[in-house]
């Protein structure tokens, strides 16, 4: 897996990113048009030490509309002419703003590649055994040149060929991003380049992650949030658990709210205490609902990409999602009960976070969403370096079950732990998918009748939040870095008065 790895295609990202934050920050309107057009220029040029493309002009075209999305711009059509600051004027705003799709291909980024193919590599010793040959139910491996071929027209793609090589010489290709969608939102347009059905997408971003030339990318809020840190104002950033080592080995909760003041938020809330008050609600919940037999199961995450894909694709199911607020929402009507004039800014690893925060009823809770990815960006264009800053205080707004809500599995770890705290010797069946295609499957399953009595959890991400398309190092350690976090938080469990806090 290319996750966490410091890839050129990241590079060119944050690259991207960090040019758009400095013109949020320069805010400077009788010079913005001109700023844009300046960007492609200063990232791709001849004396580049990264050459990103067979060709600068190429790599510049690619610059320019990834320009365009992180300015919170659609891509310009390919059949007539659009200037690169069309539409400028509308994004040009110190609020949020957003284009739908939140995911998009870059067409000429997308490199074609094949979507199922199964071919001989040179691998091949022409073995005298031939067994690809000999369990292929079409005939459609041959001996040429002494070595194994298959005939594509023949081929059935079953992968019985690949399966008995003994030298392993048999690949199967298969096109990235289209294997790393789980609702088979990834399709073909007529040039054979990678085209997203937004009928189905449900912006996880796993195909974005997985493209290794960085072929697609999700829309940022990053140039109007700058705009707004500019102007100032009361602006509450809301950092969600899996922050813990995103932003270097020994950057401490004290280091990253410090620069985040330095930024110009004026406050910074944990995510994990909505988290909290989620889980208590929904262990009442779990008990008053399924354990009573009124429901035959609950469905809960605070993953917006698989609660997207239950209503999309399993609208039957509908009663059985939850309706307890997610950490974002729950956390950000906190803030606002507390500091109601201000702005909130939710900061966390997840692309559709940016869709659940556009949603009609969630709008005016969350003004704004940043990944982790973007926010280091905003760090770079302000040449913050977060060692060098530290707050009085650190995060002590939540527990270890609140923050485990990061990690697959840990909301229903949290949900158990509080079932167990209020409603001793209630048991709770727990049952848990992460993936979307495996999250289908287990969905499948409730739908048939197999999961009554259950407590289902599923998140988009394998590895769930710490895994999210905005993350900036690789899953396993942010694993071991939130699993130390957890571990060293002073509660383990919310107290039950959390549950009486009225958001709704």
């Amino acid at each position: 897996m290319m996750r966490g790895l410091q890839t050129p295609v990241r590079a060119i990202r944050r690259r991207v990113f960090t040019e758009v934050a400095k013109l949020g920050f320069k805010a400077d309107a009788e010079t913005l048009l001109a700023d844009m057009e300046a960007i492609p220029y200063e990232i791709v040029n001849d004396d580049t030490e990264v050459q990103y493309r067979e060709s600068t002009y190429r790599a510049r075209a690619i610059v320019r509309e990834r320009l365009r999305l992180a300015m919170g711009l659609s891509l310009r059509p390919e059949n007539k002419p659009v200037h690169l600051t069309a539409g400028v004027e509308a994004s040009n705003i110190s609020e949020k703003y957003y284009e739908p799709p939140l995911m998009q291909v870059i067409p000429s980024a997308c490199e074609r590649c094949e979507e199922n193919k199964y071919e001989v590599s040179n691998m091949c010793k022409g073995c005298l055994a031939h067994p690809c040959q000999e369990v292929c139910p079409k005939g459609a491996i041959s001996m040429v040149n002494g070595k194994s071929y298959i005939d594509q027209e023949k081929c059935i793609k079953c992968g019985k060929c690949k399966s008995v090589c003994p030298y392993d010489a048999i690949t199967k290709k298969e096109r990235p991003c289209k294997n790393a969608c789980g609702v088979g939102a990834i399709v073909s347009d007529k040039h054979g380049r990678a085209y997203i059905d937004t009928e189905k997408c449900v912006s996880c971003g796993m195909c974005m992650v997985s493209c290794p030339f960085g072929a697609i990318s999700d829309k940022s809020q990053i140039f109007q949030l700058t705009r707004a840190l500019k102007e100032g104002g009361e602006i509450v950033a809301e950092i969600a658990p899996a922050f813990v080592g995103q932003f270097g080995e020994n950057i401490t909760p004290r280091n990253i709210k410090a620069a985040l003041q330095e930024l110009g938020f004026s406050e910074v809330y944990e995510v994990a205490l909505g988290a909290d008050i989620g889980a208590i609600s929904e262990a009442h919940h779990y008990v008053e609902k399924v354990v009573s037999g009124e429901l035959p199961f609950l469905l809960t995450s605070c993953c917006p990409s698989w609660a997207m894909m239950a209503k999309k694709f399993f609208p039957d199911l509908i009663d059985q999602i939850s309706e307890e607020l997610t950490p974002m929402v729950a956390t950000a009507r906190t803030i606002k009960k507390e500091h109601p004039n201000a702005r909130v800014v939710f900061i966390g690893p997840c692309a559709a976070k940016k869709l659940e925060a556009s949603r009609r009823t969630v709008r005016s809770d969350v003004d704004f969403v940043v990944t982790y990815e973007e926010l280091q960006a905003m760090f770079d264009a302000k040449e913050i370096d977060l060692t060098k800053y530290s707050a009085e205080s650190s995060f002590h707004d939540a527990t270890g079950a609140g923050r485990g809500y990061a990690c697959a599995g840990g909301v229903a770890e949290a949900i158990e732990k509080c079932v167990n705290e209020y409603y001793p010797g209630v048991e709770v069946n727990i049952e848990h998918a992460e993936g979307l295609a495996e999250c289908k499957k287990i969905l499948t399953l409730a739908k048939a009748g197999r999961m009554n009595g259950c407590l289902i959890e599923g998140m988009g991400c394998p590895g769930g939040c710490i895994a999210g398309a905005g993350t900036n190092i690789p899953v396993a350690k942010a694993k071991k870095a939130l699993t130390n976090y957890v571990k060293n938080s002073t509660k383990n469990i919310p107290p039950e008065e959390l549950a009486e806090i009225e958001l709704k």
